[in-house]
């Protein structure tokens, strides 16, 4: 049996492993465009690696996976996350959980798990052909018994001749552009617990909240550019970012804490006095941003000058243009419909021996190592499928 995988990331590289550990007598050949193998894995996490995600906190997978989470229930009945964490130790590779639910070899060090796929491909006879780019998914199916599309992004021109349903791919995981908001000068500011959203939408999320030099990033951001990333990629990423600085209150209730902080400190100054959640520099910004003088006491505030400030609080507003890439990770939503496939094999239902896995299908995911799970979930399922025929 002659398997052909298109792609050397980590659905590849993980797929590659799984079928000839199952299937020895099995010829497996990776061609790789790239220079090197598992080069995304390699930087992904910041540099460490974040393998995969506890899952902790997440009651739908739709949370997680924006578009493709039925998919996911059933190729998870197979390999989820509980599995990787096995496979990776069981491997070599100490895992460690961190508090916000993301999972990072312990090293972190993310060439610890580089070296350890390709330690296992060169251990089971896998052969990696590197600067080796595919342009034709149609012509290789004539040449292996089977092939398998990891290639990531959805790339124009490799399906030609397959009459597949493609889903036209936008960004997915990109940071905010402010351009011109003078919040941008508060660049390094973190609020461990805020919330955003866009105007006009019901898209919004929520998580530690970063100001950068070119406008926002962190955790609440990042989601929030995974769900509403086909709204905004069709908007020209051009939109209204709602922030509520103190995570899920509203305005009514913020305005009474803020009245309870005004009668316990009448004469001291309102940009000297705030919320511990709140940064003291973001504070006076917000301060000063609902017209509140700087050396203003809460006994001078009146009632019109509190509701101000609770609603600039809890529902400031920003106008976003453009996006910027989130560090070298890039992701995109969309690619090969998952009307294409049969979602227990992952094989094409038009041709026959035809696989799809990873980021190639029109399944992405929120930042946290949901993305990767999906990679090494879905080559795992591949593999399966392959080597059970």
């Amino acid at each position: 049996m002659k398997t052909a995988i298109i792609g050397a990331g980590a659905a590849g590289c993980f797929c590659a492993i799984q079928l000839k550990r199952r299937r020895p007598d099995a010829t497996v050949d990776i061609f790789e465009a790239g220079r090197r193998p598992l080069a995304k894995v390699a930087v992904t996490g910041g540099g460490r690696c974040n393998l995969t995600n506890s899952f902790e906190g997440i009651r739908d997978l739709r949370e997680a996976y924006p578009r493709g989470d039925k998919l996911m229930r059933k190729v998870f009945g197979v390999f989820d996350h509980e599995d990787t964490w096995r496979w990776f130790e069981n491997e070599g590779v100490k895992l460690t959980l961190q508090e916000d639910h993301c999972v990072f070899p312990t090293s972190q060090d993310a060439m610890e798990i580089v070296r350890l796929l390709m330690a296992r491909m060169r251990q089971v006879g896998v052969n990696i052909r590197t600067s080796s780019r595919v342009t034709s998914v149609k012509a290789l199916l004539e040449e292996y018994d089977n092939v398998v599309v990891t290639t990531g992004g959805y790339r124009s021109g490799l399906f030609e001749g397959l009459d597949l349903e493609i889903v036209p791919p936008v960004p997915s995981l990109f940071t905010f552009n402010l351009p011109g908001s003078p919040v941008r000068e508060l660049m390094g500011t973190v609020v461990e617990n805020a919330s955003a959203s866009l105007a006009g939408t019901r898209f919004s999320a929520s998580g530690p909240l970063l100001i950068t030099h070119w406008g926002m990033s962190g955790p609440a951001i990042l989601k929030l550019s995974s769900y509403a990333a086909r709204h905004l990629a069709q908007s020209g990423y051009d939109a209204t970012l709602l922030v509520n600085w103190t995570g899920g209150d509203d305005a009514g209730t913020i305005r009474d804490q803020l009245s309870e902080m005004a009668a316990r400190n009448p004469q001291r100054q309102v940009a000297n006095t705030h919320p511990d959640t709140i940064p003291s520099r973001l504070w006076t910004y917000l301060v000063t941003k609902s017209k509140i003088r700087e050396d203003a006491r809460w006994a001078e505030t009146g009632s019109k000058g509190l509701n101000r400030l609770a609603e600039t609080l809890t529902n400031d507003s920003y106008h976003v243009k453009g996006q910027s890439r989130f560090k070298e990770e890039f992701v995109t939503c969309g690619g090969v419909a998952l009307s294409n496939i049969n979602n227990k094999t992952l094989e094409c239902v038009k041709h026959p021996g035809l696989y799809f896995a990873g980021e190639v299908l029109d399944v992405d995911a929120i930042t946290g190592g949901f993305n990767l799970q999906a990679a090494w979930s879905t080559g795992y399922m591949a593999a399966v499928s392959i080597s059970e025929k």
